[in-house]
């Protein structure tokens, strides 16, 4: 009896680990299948965000070649880095929000008790930018030129503007 019992115990023991082998080695299977279909899902999603973000900055001076040649010229001590002007260019644009009327260049006369300054900027190509402006309660966009002078001061001239309903 004692021997049948070994052998009972002995069977039972290998079936054991042989079920755990089998759920242990189907685990990481279904774990490695899970990790891919994740990993893939991520990058599925990645790509579409990178192309999104590409084709939202399709108009920016950032990725417009054209017009990020249109400041170098032939004196390479002329030539004017994109890098270096769209802060630059944005920094003019914001200084004139210390106006006690407003930002002139938003295209509106203040309405209420606040003035109209300019929130958002973005450099569309080497002439046009638009902006986002307040008050506080009243929003607006306006599209602007700019220019650069010889004397590397910058110009700004309000081409558009679009003041939003309340």
């Amino acid at each position: 009896m004692k021997k049948s019992f070994l052998l009972y115990a002995f069977i039972i023991l290998v079936l054991m680990n042989v079920f755990t082998y089998s759920f242990y080695s189907s685990e990481v299977s279904f774990e490695q299948k899970r990790y891919e279909k994740t990993t893939k899902k991520l990058k599925d999603s990645l790509n579409s965000i990178t192309a999104k973000l590409n084709d939202a900055n399709y108009f920016s001076l950032e990725k417009n070649e054209n017009a990020q040649n249109y400041f170098e010229s032939g004196d390479s001590e002329k030539m004017i880095k994109y890098e270096e002007l769209i802060p630059y260019v944005t920094e003019k644009l914001l200084d004139f929000n210390t106006n006690p009327k407003g930002n002139p260049y938003v295209g509106q006369d203040q309405i209420g008790a606040h003035k109209f300054i300019i929130n958002k900027v973005k450099i569309l190509n080497h002439r046009w930018i638009i902006a986002d402006y307040s008050d506080g309660e009243i929003w607006g966009e306006v599209l602007l030129k700019y220019f650069v002078n010889s004397d590397e001061s910058i110009s700004f001239e309000v081409n558009q503007t679009l003041l939003y309903q309340k």
